[in-house]
């Protein structure tokens, strides 16, 4: 594929825009019936496999956490996030956008995720009603 063609599918694919590879384990947390399906079948897609869900027992390449305001503490969500991935993964917050019902400001998302120790990258548009932020841990 040529890099022309790479960067036309980060543009239309969702999941290649947040950078997930072939081959990867994605671990999804918070799944319910207002998740985005086309982003969670576009990451299926892309790494060919099927996303795993909190049950997982082993280590993950990468965990998408839907979030909304009413479900508890973010803080708690991002340290339990954190023990379920491989060295060097991301997480990807997925919260609702603004105007959406369970929107978190992006303050409140800034202090949760500097306080489960992790590093926020970059916030992106990623469906309709979804906003994504990425977020590393350091390194063990």
């Amino acid at each position: 594929m040529s890099a022309t063609a790479d960067h036309a599918e980060e543009r239309t694919n969702p999941a290649a825009r947040l950078g997930f590879q072939p081959g990867q384990v994605v671990q999804e947390i918070g799944y319910d019936d207002d998740v985005d399906q086309e982003l969670r079948e576009a990451i299926e897609e892309t790494t060919g496999q099927d996303l795993v869900d909190e049950d997982y027992d082993d280590v993950a390449d990468a965990v998408v956490l839907w979030f909304r305001d009413e479900d508890g503490d973010l803080t708690d969500a991002l340290v339990d996030a954190i023990g379920m991935l491989e060295d060097g993964g991301d997480i990807w917050l997925m919260t609702p956008k603004t105007g959406r019902e369970g929107y978190i400001e992006p303050s409140d998302i800034n202090e949760a995720s500097q306080t489960a120790g992790l590093s926020q990258t970059k916030s992106i548009s990623v469906a309709k009603d979804w906003t994504g932020t990425r977020m590393v841990a350091p390194k063990r």
